[in-house]
């Protein structure tokens, strides 16, 4: 705070130093005269305080009134104590107090001065802000490009964008370095190439290749390197987005409305130079109005020449693939994953053609729904695939029964402790515990007993 002693630093003014001298030495004083006060009365209790009304006093309880020495002047009366002053204290005070107000004063005038020859600099000092803004800017993206391995791109006046080996700046740098970024090519362009058609399972990196495209152009256009072996990017006017789930209940709008008025502003304001970035446009609502909304968003951009810029469109509507057959400019993409019985493995590459799964159940159990939901919707997959039948059995199958052997309290028993077991829980060496427990059952007394029996 200017005016408090403390904003100016020590060194630029002798007067300021001095004063600031004056009151440390004053504070020691104060510190010596409370001793030297005590071992004159004998009064322990005796201090030294300070208020805005009455300056500097020495504050002693009525209980040592008759220790009080004549050359104490009464100052001020309290229930249980007097206040006092000395000559010496009252010198003191003068000193302090003068101090202080010279101090105060004589900081707020350095302060304007150190004002006013900023103002009267301000054209060379906003210069050199900028130029170490830009410099500044440079050598971190330089940095970067060194330390990432970044490349530089040709940008020219073309409507092309190939990217070689492309990687998203921020994700490659939270992989651990054994899993390693898995890299992809792209190439777009308005005459033949316009429109991708992505799909793929949830988590297998729809959305990041949509945004590492989106953020290598940008980073090409600001003047740096590019995380790729290569990138060729012709200028764009703007980058569109519709990505992520998001309302404004409080304006009246749903997330859907949200998400139909973002995509209506890029059918309204895109150009053939823009870049598109639609992330899963038409899930907000029913499956078939989404899925009509999503066709007829994508033949519109491709239909009207003023705003066929190049797109980018990630989706689980399969049934899109098939718009590749009739609209030229229109390809279709997929995100490979590899099938190992019952499980899937993502690979994050991009490749041509498509694919007519999206593996959510398998990304819910990953996920970590309990078993039964899992198997529940397993269960009913087929139904709604089947042109959107309705199940005819609305209800879990009841667990199958073992038949009964002889020993028919032994059977029941592994069987109750079989179906009882959550088998997507365990691990390998949980199974072998269960096993051994099971095997157990078997060998229980009741269990030998009746074996020996005829």
């Amino acid at each position: 705070m200017i005016g408090d002693g403390t904003a100016i630093r020590a060194g630029y003014s002798a007067e300021l130093d001095e004063l600031r001298t004056i009151g440390t030495r004053a504070r020691t004083w104060m510190q010596e005269h409370q001793i030297q006060e005590r071992n004159r009365t004998g009064i322990s209790s005796l201090k030294i305080g300070y208020n805005r009304v009455f300056g500097y006093y020495l504050e002693i309880t009525n209980a040592h009134k008759e220790r009080i020495p004549a050359d104490y002047i009464r100052k001020q009366t309290l229930t249980g104590a007097e206040r006092y002053v000395t000559p010496e204290l009252k010198t003191w005070e003068e000193k302090i107090l003068h101090a202080d107000e010279k101090l105060e004063r004589l900081e707020e005038e350095i302060w304007e001065q150190l004002r006013s020859e900023l103002i009267s600099r301000s054209t060379d000092l906003t210069r050199i802000a900028r130029t170490l803004a830009e410099l500044d800017t440079f050598v971190s993206l330089a940095t970067v490009a060194r330390e990432q391995r970044y490349v530089r791109p040709v940008v020219n006046e073309g409507t092309r964008l190939d990217i070689v080996q492309g990687r998203h700046p921020v994700v490659e740098r939270l992989v651990s370095q054994s899993a390693g970024f898995i890299a992809n090519d792209l190439s777009l362009d308005t005459e033949r190439r316009q429109i991708m058609i992505l799909t793929g399972p949830n988590m297998s990196g729809k959305s990041t290749f949509l945004r590492q495209a989106a953020l290598i152009v940008l980073l090409a256009q600001t003047g740096s390197f590019v995380p790729a072996a290569s990138a060729e990017v012709g200028i764009v006017d703007r980058i569109f987005t519709r990505i992520g789930a998001g309302d404004n209940l409080a304006g009246g709008e749903s997330t859907f409305l949200v998400e139909m008025s973002e995509v209506s502003n890029i059918l309204r304001h895109a150009t053939p130079r823009s870049l598109m970035i639609l992330d899963e446009v038409g899930r907000g609502t029913s499956t078939y109005d989404g899925l009509s909304l999503a066709w007829a968003i994508t033949e519109y951009l491709h239909e009207h020449p003023e705003i066929a810029g190049k797109t980018l469109f990630a989706t689980h509507y399969h049934e899109l693939n098939r718009m590749s057959a009739s609209y030229p400019r229109i390809f279709n993409a997929r995100v490979d994953v590899e099938e190992w019985g019952d499980r899937i493995v993502f690979l994050h590459r991009i490749s041509s053609g498509e694919t007519d799964q999206s593996y959510g159940i398998e990304v819910a159990k990953l996920a970590g729904l309990p078993a039964a939901v899992v198997a529940r919707a397993r269960e009913l997959l087929p139904h709604w695939e089947d042109n959107g039948s309705k199940p005819a059995e609305t209800q879990a199958p009841a667990p199958p029964v073992l038949q009964l052997t002889l020993f028919e309290s032994d059977t029941q028993r592994v069987a109750d402790a079989l179906r009882n077991l959550n088998l997507d829980d365990l691990t390998p060496r949980d199974a072998l515990d269960k096993l051994y427990e099971i095997k157990r059952l078997f060998e229980s007394p009741e269990s030998a007993n009746r074996s020996r029996k005829p």
